[in-house]
Parts: C-alpha cells; sequence; structure tokens
C-alpha cells in the first residue's frame, strides 16, 4: 500500500490588535501572518491576513504578490497597500525567506522530538465469539499511522471497519480497525493480518489472525476443566475427611465401652489366699 503522509511545518504569527474609532464601542483589527513549508517538496506557502470584527478583511496572495479584498470596504486599504513599495517588499522578505528560516531553525531545535518514532503495542480484541475482532494498536507517536486488513497479502475493504486516531493520556496515540469474522472458516483465518504502517518508518508491524492470541472476555474451556477438576480434588479430600473422621469417633466410642478392668479380681491373682 503506498501511503503518502502529509508533512508540513507551520509557523504562524498572530496579532491581535484593539482600536477605538469614531462609531461607539470597541472594534477588533485582527492580523496573522505566518508560513508552511512542506520538508518533502521544498514548497513554501505564506499568508499575511488582516479581519476586522471577526470578519475577513484583507488578504495578501503570495503568489501573485497582490492584496485581495473580499469585500467591498476593503478596496480602499488593498489600493494602498498594493501602492507601498516598503510594505510590499517587507512582505515578500518575510513570507519568502524569513519565515521559513525561523521555522527550519525550530525545526533543527525540536528535532529530536518531532521526528521522533514510537511503535505502539498491537493486539486483536473480541468481545464474543460472534463479535468482529478487532485489532488495536496503542501507544504509538506521532498520529500520522495507519491500519488496514489483508487477505492473501491484499488490502481488504470488505467486513472491515476503520477507526479513527485517538490520542492517549501521555500524548501517544491509539487506533483500531475491525474486521468482521463471521463468514471467515477456521481454515482461511491464517490467510488474513492486521497491518499498521507508521510515517516516516520502513517497516510495518503485522499481526497474523491467530485465535490462540485473541485477548477476550469469554472464559476458556481449560480455565473451566481446571476450575472442575480443582472441585472434584476438593469433594474428595472433604469426603477422605469426613470418613477418616467418623472412623476415628466410632474407634474412640468402642474403646470408652469396653468393661474396666475388676480390681478385686486383680488383687486376688496377685495375693492368692493360702
Amino acid at each position: 500500500m503506498n501511503v503518502k503522509m502529509e508533512k508540513k511545518m507551520k509557523c504562524v504569527l498572530i496579532l491581535l490588535l484593539c482600536c477605538h474609532v469614531a462609531s461607539p464601542g470597541v472594534h477588533i483589527l485582527q492580523r496573522m501572518s505566518g508560513c508552511e513549508w512542506d520538508d518533502e517538496t521544498g514548497e513554501i506557502n505564506g499568508y499575511d491576513q488582516y479581519g476586522y470584527g471577526g470578519v475577513d478583511f484583507l488578504a495578501f496572495d503570495s503568489q501573485t504578490l497582490t492584496w485581495i479584498a473580499p469585500k467591498p470596504q476593503a478596496v480602499i486599504t488593498k489600493m494602498r497597500f498594493d501602492a507601498h513599495e516598503r510594505r510590499f517588499e517587507s512582505n515578500k522578505n518575510f513570507l519568502g525567506h524569513q519565515c521559513p528560516e525561523f521555522l527550519k531553525e525550530y525545526l533543527r531545535y525540536g528535532r529530536s522530538f518531532l521526528q521522533t518514532a514510537v511503535f505502539p503495542s498491537v493486539s486483536l480484541i473480541q468481545k464474543t465469539s460472534s463479535s468482529p475482532v478487532s485489532c488495536h494498536a496503542t501507544g504509538f507517536y506521532p498520529d500520522r499511522a495507519v491500519m488496514f486488513w489483508r487477505k492473501d497479502g491484499e488490502e481488504i475493504h470488505e467486513g472491515v471497519d476503520p477507526g479513527e486516531s485517538l490520542p492517549n493520556n501521555d500524548g501517544t496515540f491509539q487506533m483500531s480497525i475491525d474486521l468482521n469474522v463471521s463468514s471467515v472458516t477456521p481454515e482461511d483465518w491464517q490467510r488474513y493480518d492486521c497491518v499498521f504502517h507508521l510515517s516516516g518508518m520502513n517497516e510495518d508491524m503485522i499481526t497474523k489472525l491467530d485465535k490462540t492470541v485473541i485477548r477476550t472476555n469469554r472464559e476458556k474451556p481449560a480455565d473451566t476443566v481446571t476450575f472442575i477438576s480443582a472441585a472434584v480434588v476438593v469433594l474428595t479430600v472433604t469426603i477422605v475427611t469426613a470418613v477418616a473422621f467418623v472412623a476415628y469417633k466410632k474407634k474412640k466410642v468402642i474403646c470408652s465401652t469396653s468393661p474396666p478392668d475388676d480390681g478385686s479380681e486383680q488383687s486376688e491373682r496377685l495375693n492368692p489366699q493360702s
């Protein structure tokens, strides 16, 4: 699968200017100036925009190097800016040179953090035997990642329900993609796998569709057998203990009911009459 990820770096300078005019109240003039740099194509797109009262007022077109007035009220200002040579040269220099250089400088400072890729842990999850199998990846960074299911090495879309990338509390991301396995025969499970692709990494993470590794809330038969075996052992020990206790009590009763030795007879045997 050929995936092209958007890798644009953006630098934006926002100025908020409040000014009083002749009309009552406070009016707000906004200015947003910045640039975008695509580090793959080298394309640079600069912009300088004005807003007045929350509405677009004036915008500089970096391609034609002219000002655009979206409203009739801005036409006079547009003509004034177009005729201002120093403003024109300043915008041309900032948007075409200074801003991209600032952006590249910031990128160099933060390269160790911004370009660090972290692979996720991937697991297969299924709620019930009739539920779809979810391929879940969590703990990856950045969020420029895709997941898809394959059959015999080819990406499939039928019976697949993709999810979106969601943030984790630690700054990493997670995503899932479901596969409906209700029509997949046990013999065909080995033909499917889940692929996780992270932007900037050459290798993909591939997880085979395998029943033995699926995490589920269902009770496994082996656990049931173990529980039954343990119960049988406990029952057997209980029965043996009970039998031994009864035998002990019976023996004690027999011993306690035996006639005691007659003291007179014993004395007579020891001291026979002459």
